[in-house]
């Protein structure tokens, strides 16, 4: 693993941990900050256009109707990191990118 990949796994450790701190705490706006700038930040460095544009898409595409629909979207990106850790983890010299495509 190169250290461009270990930076941005790296980064993806703790952009997951501060997500799931803001998101025990329900705060809101720490969330909404987290997803659309550092999500969004990383899954360009990552190359991982999709990912940029869904966490984007959650903050400023529409309003939520409520409090618990925009935690549910919240935890549904929560997963799709995850699922990203994961392919990234059991992967470890592939080309990072390649795994989120």
């Amino acid at each position: 693993m190169n250290a461009s990949s270990l930076s941005l796994q790296n980064g993806l450790e703790d952009i997951l941990g501060d997500l799931r701190f803001a998101r025990r705490k329900g705060d809101l706006g720490r969330l909404a900050l987290l997803t659309y700038c550092e999500v969004r930040r990383w899954a360009r460095q990552a190359e991982a256009q999709e990912l940029a544009r869904h966490s984007s898409a959650l903050v400023s595409n529409f309003p939520h109707a409520s409090r618990e629909d925009f935690l549910a979207a919240v935890d549904a990106l929560i997963a799709e990191l995850e699922q990203v850790r994961c392919s990234v983890v059991s992967a470890p010299g592939s080309r990072f990118s390649d795994s989120l495509h």
